[in-house]
């Protein structure tokens, strides 16, 4: 599953950078985010709150941290274009769903497999859901409604 995650990744990330179509659908004006303000504020937290205080640990939990924040600059221009087309929604319910799928995995896991504790896994995966709990409201009201979907601004 991580291959086919990471392949899907970067076959996207392709597409956004070479086809023309998909190129031509990127507007620079609205993509304002500074993600700078994710990155330092994620360091930060991954040097204070660590499993142990190695590079490769200090690395994965900010990698963690910065994982659960990432959709925040996609999230924010969807809310401010307030054009979201069905691949684009879809792509983001999608990834949301990937996430909730984890949390229900680690409470399965919680209750059968002895000492399965990693708290800083489970408290960011949460952040990272609940960021996505907003979307899914609108989508799944915009899909029982059969309207186009509009976050509000």
């Amino acid at each position: 599953m991580k291959l086919i995650f990471l392949g899907s990744s970067i076959s996207i990330v392709w597409y956004m950078r070479h086809h023309k179509m998909v190129r031509r659908s990127y507007d620079k004006d609205q993509d304002t985010f500074r993600h700078y303000l994710l990155m330092l504020p994620c360091l930060l937290l991954a040097l204070l709150i660590n499993e142990k205080f190695t590079f490769l640990e200090v690395m994965w939990a900010f990698s963690l941290y910065l994982e659960a924040v990432a959709i925040l600059p996609q999230l924010v221009l969807l809310q401010r274009t307030r054009n979201i087309d069905n691949l684009t929604g879809q792509y983001v319910l999608l990834l949301g769903a990937y996430r909730a799928l984890y949390v229900l995995n680690w409470i399965y896991r919680y209750f059968t497999e002895e000492n399965y504790v990693h708290w800083i896994t489970w408290v960011s995966g949460i952040v990272q859901t609940l960021l996505y709990a907003d979307f899914f409201y609108y989508y799944f009201q915009s899909w029982k409604n059969n309207v186009k979907l509009q976050l509000p601004a």
